[in-house]
């Protein structure tokens, strides 16, 4: 089987198994020398809107720097969560500025350069440009992609930039990262690529089954075989698979994670199912989110979820934290700054959104 183009023996391609070759990336709790392991319930915080946002996507960064199963060796020195906060200060002058800057000047300053620079170096240049929000960058990755396929390289570099192009706020920006990573990653949109991973999201091995999560995502993002899909990981939010308790806990944060990075209109009943009724803290913080602020949604998708965050912020049967992330994805979602009263938003929700004012 060729979906993957790895070099993983025969025997395990024609199998459909893909063979992680890294550990997820556990510095998505803190920042600095002293990473501490355990994800933090930082979202029920009140930090700002981009402190909240890096926690989030960092857990992206741990799936991607997975490798899914290609025979790569990424490499990384001083952790995730300082190389972004770097690109971060590095694009937010440009960004704030609200206007395209012009490429830096170590960078090639013409289409011709371009050309000349190796495949890698290209998704380089151009996500940098997307993420500056330089004119046509997403439609030069468009352009180019599919051509790049089987010559990119999944490296720290490449990485680095399609976290930052996923924090974007602009939804080419988060498409284009998108169809890079699953260039680099070896996975042609098909539905034998999803027939693969699929099988793999059923094994035993933890590993294997969550990246297949965050894969599956990735294609259900472009369209490939999206309602299915959908079905695969709502499942999955219930199938504990024989995995012990930690890892069907870690399955049950990956599979919201796979949701989250669909994101269609279908995947917002799940995630609010997770939020109220899954027996973890993690997962159900990690369905906040992925309503709030993260994953692929739209501003009105993520509307829709407004009637039952309101309804979940006074149900008894949510402790006081579940509640807070309830209060704390309604301000996220709508940017209205009430106090953590449920009559509050009811009356505004329905005399400015119902009443379609």
């Amino acid at each position: 089987m060729d979906v993957f183009r790895s070099n993983l023996p025969q025997s395990e391609r024609a199998a459909g198994s893909l063979d992680p070759r890294l550990q997820p990336t556990p510095d998505y709790g803190t920042l600095g020398p002293s990473l501490d392991l355990t994800p933090k319930p930082a979202y029920g915080t009140r930090d700002s809107n981009r402190r909240r946002v890096l926690t989030l996507r960092l857990l992206h960064v741990a799936a991607m720097m997975a490798g899914i199963g290609l025979a790569v060796a990424v490499s990384s020195s001083g952790g995730m969560g300082a190389v972004f906060k770097k690109l971060s200060r590095r694009f937010s002058s440009r960004e704030n500025a609200g206007t395209s800057s012009p490429p830096s000047p170590s960078l090639p300053s013409s289409d011709r350069d371009l050309d000349r620079q190796k495949p890698q170096k290209q998704a380089e240049i151009l996500l940098e440009r997307a993420v500056a929000h330089s004119s046509g960058a997403t439609n030069q990755i468009e352009a180019r992609v599919d051509a790049w396929r089987g010559k990119l390289k999944w490296d720290a570099q490449l990485g680095d930039l399609t976290t930052a192009a996923l924090n974007s706020s602009d939804r080419n920006v988060r498409d284009s990262a998108i169809e890079i990573q699953l260039v680099a990653y070896g996975l042609t949109k098909s539905q034998s690529t999803v027939d693969a991973l699929v099988r793999q999201a059923g094994l035993t091995d933890h590993a294997k089954r969550i990246w297949a999560f965050w894969s599956l995502g990735l294609l259900a993002n472009r369209g490939i075989e999206t309602d299915r899909v959908v079905q695969v990981l709502t499942v999955h939010l219930k199938d504990t698979g024989g995995e012990s308790a930690n890892d069907s806990e870690d399955s049950r944060r990956w599979a919201v994670e796979g949701l989250a990075l669909v994101g269609t209109t279908s995947t917002i009943s799940p995630l609010l199912d997770a939020m109220h009724n899954d027996p973890s803290p993690t997962v159900r913080e990690r369905a906040a989110c992925s309503l709030a602020e993260s994953g692929m949604f739209t501003h009105d998708q993520r509307l829709i979820a407004v009637p039952q965050l309101i309804n979940y912020s006074d149900d008894p049967a949510l402790d006081a934290q579940t509640r807070g992330w309830a209060f704390q994805a309604l301000a996220d979602i709508t940017k209205q700054r009430l106090p953590n009263d449920s009559a509050a938003w009811r009356d505004w929700y329905q005399n400015s959104v119902a009443s379609g004012r």
